[in-house]
């Protein structure tokens, strides 16, 4: 994996992407202070703001993005890339804290998909898909994904990222949908599927301006989920950056939703991105079953 967290404090993260080092928000990072305040000179770039579409990269993006700028991630059987670039958002394309998620991903692909003999292959549906990772991922290990993202722009560069991954011919439906509206659909075909990933916003738009809010939304979308998975659940994975939802509070919602009140407990825990001496930032929680 070309990338690295260099240092984080005073609110920023301080992270080298390939040869490019840039300087970025990080709400996690306030109260602490940075280890090596001389470091953050070497950042190519910095963005002020801390909401989407209110900041802006310093200098402008043209003046320091590589015309080739990729992130590469290895996993059991293959390498996947993902195009990065100074979004407008202050995202880079890339979330490298899901490293652990795209592992166990693979893990349990491999480990549920039918023998060859029997034909067919592992039905994955990833919600809330971004840019590909995940999807990645799960089609490196064998299944058939369907992706679904709102944001056309983001499918597209997804399905880029598939094909720069040597992944193009894979099994992958790129849908630009509203998760929910995708879900109830499916539902109602009888469609079924045996895993499920997702990593919802805590507010968001479908393509319709579709309202989403994680605190009121999140439980009705996995129990559609429940739905969705009941005939042949291989494994369901929930990540989440939301404020006031911990590991608990998401493997609650998961065990809910999916299973009901006497659900099965899922194992749950953060994500962190490491400094090359240990230092340990918090990047989100996840939940994922079954619990190994």
């Amino acid at each position: 994996m070309n990338y690295g967290l260099l240092d984080f404090g005073n609110g920023r993260k301080l992270e080298r992407f390939g040869e490019v080092v840039i300087d970025r928000p990080c709400a996690a990072a306030e109260g602490v202070r940075a280890a090596d305040p001389e470091l953050w000179r070497s950042a190519a770039a910095r963005f002020e703001g801390t909401r989407a579409g209110e900041g802006k990269w310093s200098p402008a993006a043209e003046k320091w993005v590589p015309a080739e700028w990729w992130f590469a991630h290895d996993v059991a059987g293959g390498r996947f890339r993902l195009r990065l670039d100074a979004l407008p958002s202050g995202q880079s394309g890339v979330f490298p804290e899901q490293g652990e998620n795209w592992e166990w991903i693979v893990q349990h692909v491999t480990r549920s998909k039918p023998p060859a003999e029997a034909g067919g292959s592992l039905r994955v549906l990833n919600l809330f898909a971004y840019t590909g990772g995940s999807t990645l991922a799960a089609a490196l290990a064998g299944a058939e994904v369907a992706h679904v993202d709102a944001a056309r722009s983001v499918v597209e560069r997804a399905r880029a990222n598939a094909a720069a991954s040597g992944l193009a011919d894979r099994p992958i439906r790129w849908i630009v949908e509203d998760a929910v509206k995708f879900c109830q659909r499916e539902v109602k075909r009888g469609n079924q599927y045996d895993a499920v990933i997702l990593d919802p916003p805590t507010y968001g738009h479908g393509p319709k301006g579709e309202p989403w809010k994680v605190g009121e939304d999140l439980l009705p979308l996995l129990e559609l989920c429940g739905e969705l998975t009941a005939e042949r659940r291989a494994f369901v994975l929930v990540t989440c950056h939301s404020p006031g939802i911990g590991p608990a509070e998401l493997g609650a919602y998961l065990a809910d939703g999916v299973f009901g009140h006497c659900g099965q407990p899922p194992a749950t825990g953060e994500l962190f991105l490491m400094t090359a001496d240990g230092r340990r930032l918090p990047s989100g929680v996840y939940a994922r079953w079954p619990n190994k």
